[in-house]
C-alpha cells in the first residue's frame, strides 16, 4: 500500500509499504479521507516534536470504513461489521494515572496519538491496535456520513472539549479570534447553542466572506473592539475565544472581555511564546480564563452526532482535496493558507 511517512523534519516521504492486517484484538480501516490541519504543517516542520516517532504517518483526522476485524475484537464491539464506517478517538489514554482518574483522559501523562506515535490516515489502510480498540478509541458509525465530514469528528470534539471550560449561553455575545477551520467551527458550534451574537474576527477578508456565509459577523481584525463595543452597547463579549496563536492576541481578549466574562485560550502558541498581559483586567472584571486542548471519547462521540445532524457546514470547512499520491501539493497548500481545509483522498 501507498503511506506517506514522515522520517524527520521536513523529510516526508510517499512509499510503499506492507499493509497492515488484523492480529488478535486489532482492526483494520480502509481509510477514505484525512484532513489536515495546523498542526500537522508544525510536525512537517520540526515546530511540534513532542510525542512524534520518526518514521510515523502523519494523520489524525480520519475517516476510515472496518476492513479487517481480528479475532476477539467482538468482545469489545460485538456488533462491528466489515464495510462499516468508523473512525478512532486520537488520544489514548492509560486509563491510570491522576489525570484519567479525575476524568482529563485528554490529559492523559502517559497518551500516545494517532499520527504521531500510532501511524496515522495518510495512507491507504490503518492498523487499530489491540489496546486502542479495548481502551474504546474506535468509534463505528450507525448514520453514514461523508468522508470529509467524518474526518471533522476530530476538530470538532477538541471544540466541545474547549466549550466546555467555559459554556455557551443563550444571551452571549461570542468573539471568535481568528477564523481559520477551528475558528469557523467554533463560529458554527455557538449558533448551535443559541449565542445571541456571534463576531469572528480575521485580517483576511477571503475568511471574512465564508465567516459571513456562515450566518455570522465578520470583521477585520483592526475594527474588532468597535464591532464589539457596538454589538453590546460597551458591555464587551461573554464569551472571547482565541483561534489563532498569536501572542498579541491575549491581552486583547481580556480587554474585550465583559465583567464576568469567559476567555478561552483554544488556539496553540508558538513554543516558548510570552505575551504581555494586564492581570488587573482579570482581577477586577472578574474574568474566568480556561485553555482547551485535545478531546474525550465521549467529546467524539458528540462531535459524530452533531455532524449527522448536519450543525457543521462541511464544504465551508473541507474546500480543497488532493489525492494522496499529491501529498506534498496538500502539505503545500496546507503552508500557503489555501481555502480553508484540505482533505488528502487515497487514489
Amino acid at each position: 500500500m501507498r503511506a506517506a511517512v514522515l522520517n524527520a523534519p521536513q523529510d516526508l516521504q510517499l512509499t510503499e509499504k506492507d499493509a497492515p492486517v488484523a492480529g488478535p484484538g486489532e482492526v483494520v480501516l480502509k481509510i477514505e479521507a484525512n484532513t489536515l490541519c495546523g498542526t500537522d504543517y508544525r510536525l512537517y516542520t520540526g515546530a511540534k516534536t513532542a510525542g512524534v516517532r520518526p518514521g510515523a504517518v502523519p494523520g489524525h483526522e480520519i475517516a476510515g470504513r472496518v476492513h479487517e476485524i481480528g479475532e476477539g475484537v467482538n468482545a469489545y464491539y460485538p456488533d462491528l461489521k466489515v464495510g462499516q464506517q468508523a473512525t478512532v478517538s486520537i488520544v489514548v489514554s492509560c486509563g491510570a494515572c491522576r489525570n484519567c482518574l479525575h476524568d482529563r483522559e485528554h490529559l492523559c501523562e502517559n497518551l500516545e496519538l494517532f499520527g504521531y506515535g500510532y501511524d496515522g490516515g495518510l495512507q491507504e489502510y490503518m492498523l487499530v491496535p489491540a489496546n486502542v480498540v479495548a481502551r474504546g478509541n474506535l468509534f463505528p458509525v450507525a448514520k453514514e456520513l461523508s468522508p470529509k465530514a467524518l474526518c471533522l469528528a476530530e476538530p470538532v470534539s477538541c471544540c466541545l472539549n474547549g466549550i466546555a471550560n467555559f459554556g455557551i449561553n443563550q444571551a452571549d455575545t461570542v468573539v471568535i479570534m481568528g477564523a481559520g477551520p477551528i475558528g469557523l467551527l467554533h463560529a458554527q458550534l455557538a449558533m448551535h447553542a443559541g449565542a445571541a451574537n456571534v463576531i469572528v474576527s480575521n485580517r483576511g477578508a477571503g475568511r471574512r466572506e465564508i465567516a459571513t456565509k456562515l450566518g455570522v459577523t465578520a470583521v477585520h481584525s483592526d475594527d474588532l473592539v468597535q464591532t464589539v463595543n457596538d454589538v453590546t452597547a460597551g458591555r464587551g463579549a461573554d464569551v472571547v475565544i482565541v483561534c489563532i496563536g498569536v501572542p498579541e492576541l491575549a491581552n486583547q481578549a481580556l480587554e474585550i472581555a465583559a465583567d464576568g466574562g469567559r476567555v478561552n485560550y483554544f488556539a496553540g502558541f508558538p513554543k516558548g511564546s510570552t505575551s504581555t498581559m494586564e492581570p488587573n483586567l482579570i482581577h477586577y472584571k472578574e474574568l474566568q480564563v480556561t485553555g482547551g486542548s485535545n478531546a474525550r471519547r465521549r467529546d467524539v462521540a458528540k462531535a459524530i452526532e452533531l455532524l449527522q445532524d448536519g450543525v457543521i457546514d462541511v464544504d465551508a470547512i473541507v474546500t480543497h482535496e488532493f489525492a494522496l499520491s499529491d501529498v506534498h501539493s496538500a502539505y503545500t497548500a496546507l503552508r500557503d493558507r489555501i481555502g480553508v481545509k484540505v482533505a488528502v483522498i487515497p487514489d
